[in-house]
Formats: C-alpha cells, structure tokens, sequence
C-alpha cells in the first residue's frame, strides 16, 4: 500500500474520501477545485477520468464526464492535473478512477508509468474485473500504484477472496447495486456488509455511492474505514462552474467535521 494511503487511514478517525471529475467544468478550473477539497478537510482524493460511456455513474456524473470532455479533456491533461497537485499536496493520497478504455488504449505499461511518474496513489478501474486482473493490475503493482478494488452487496464469500487478491490501498465498497448518487443504502445493510468484509481483510473498508449529508457520513464513519462522497461535490461543480471551489471547501468541511466526531469501531 502507498504510503499516503496507509497514513490516510491511520488518523484514529474515518477517512474522508472526496471524488470529483478530472477536466470539470474546464482543465483549467479543476486544481483550485482539487484544492478547495484538500482546504476542506478530505483526507483521500479522487479524480474521475472522463469516459463517453460511464456505466457505472448516474446523472450528475454522466453530466460532469460530458461537460469536461466538451472541454477537451484529454488524457494528457488529467496527468498534469495530478502532476501539478502532487506537487501542491506532495503528502495527500491521490487516486485515478475511471474505465478500462482510456487506461488501456496505449497499454497498460504505458498508463501504470504516466501515473506513477504523476504522483498517483492508486487506480480505480471500473470495468476491469478481477479475474482480469492480468490486464493492467501486474503494471500497477510493479510501479507502486495500488489496484484499488470494488466490492458490491452481491460480492458473496465466493467471489470475495478473488476480489480481494492483489488489491491493495483500501477495498471501495458499493453499498448499493445501482449507479452513483440516486440512492444510499440502509444503514443496517452497510453495517453488516462491513462487519463481513473487515473479518476476512486487513485493507481499510471504505464505503460509497449516495453519501450526501454529514449525518450519513458520521453513521456510516462509526463503522467504516472511510466514507466516500462523490456525486454530491460534482453537483456543486455543475451549479457554480470554476467558481464552485469555496462552496466545495464548505461543503466538504461539513463533512469532515462529522466524521472527526464519529466514533470508529475498533477491529
């Protein structure tokens, strides 16, 4: 595991793990937005990787994956998007999330050195499952990146071993089976499914999808590693444009207070 997102998670509270699209609304406008997040109290960044067909996000995503790419957004751009706040932020965990075409299309050995050399933490890949893991996570894990995996509410103790082989960094649970930011799960349902994969990793446990209010955050931080907040900023993004970084600071300050106050269930 990198040794920022080891020291991410070892802070005696839950992480706060804050996502926003790489390129929105403009290349230009994301550094101040990527730092307003870090001023706010995140403790673990993600940047998305425009895709023209993301799958696994709902509407507001969806929105922000076409705004940033009507920009121009490029590959290019999101590497020196990372490179410049690496060299901001030379000790905040910063992770590239996004989808197998983009990363793949000049091979994997190409993509795991670019995000090295950027200063990149890890790599989420949505669409690359685990039992292909052949396809970018040996490159990955050559050059120090971790391959961050996802597990979902129909991950069952089959499958779950295989999810958990050759992950590293955190283990990102989806706590609903559905797209991003249209619905959160039940509290007791997050509890349990934590409960399950803490007893069987040592990764830290970070859930999302439909994380909204900081009263979610604390309930789901009393159990949780970390708690991940992503359609909500990128809606902020979408109303206030390159002007959205003090409103995203506000934002993400109220959920880090409540996650400094959430009690954290000792392993």
């Amino acid at each position: 595991m990198s040794q920022r997102l080891a020291n991410a998670f070892a802070k005696g509270r839950p992480a706060l793990v804050t996502f926003v699209t790489a390129g929105d609304p403009t290349p230009d406008a994301t550094g101040a937005i990527l730092d307003a997040l870090v001023a706010g109290g995140a403790d673990v960044i993600e940047l998305g990787m425009p895709f023209t067909d993301p799958m696994a996000d709902g509407p507001a995503i969806q929105a922000a994956n076409l705004r940033s790419l009507a920009a121009g957004t490029r590959t290019a751009d999101i590497l020196a998007i990372a490179t410049a706040f690496r060299a901001r932020h030379p000790d905040v965990p910063l992770v590239l999330m996004g989808y197998a075409n983009p990363m793949l299309r000049r091979g994997p050995g190409w993509f795991a050195g670019a995000a090295s050399a950027a200063g990149v933490d890890g790599v989420i890949c949505v669409d690359i499952p685990p039992e292909e893991d052949d396809a970018l996570g040996p490159e990955l894990r050559a050059r120090g990146v971790d391959p961050i995996r996802l597990a979902t509410p129909t991950t069952d103790a089959a499958r779950l071993p295989r999810v958990l082989d050759g992950a590293s960094g955190f283990l990102y649970y989806v706590s609903v089976a559905g797209i991003t930011g249209l619905q959160q799960a039940a509290q007791g349902s997050i509890d349990q499914a934590v409960a399950r994969l803490k007893a069987t990793t040592d990764l830290p446990v970070a859930v999302g999808f439909g994380v909204r209010t900081p009263e979610q955050a604390a309930a789901i931080g009393a159990v949780a590693d970390g708690v991940v907040v992503g359609s909500a900023i990128v809606e902020l993004v979408a109303t206030h444009g390159a002007a959205a970084p003090d409103a995203v600071r506000t934002y993400v300050h109220s959920l880090s207070e409540a996650l400094a106050s959430s009690r954290k269930v000792i392993r």
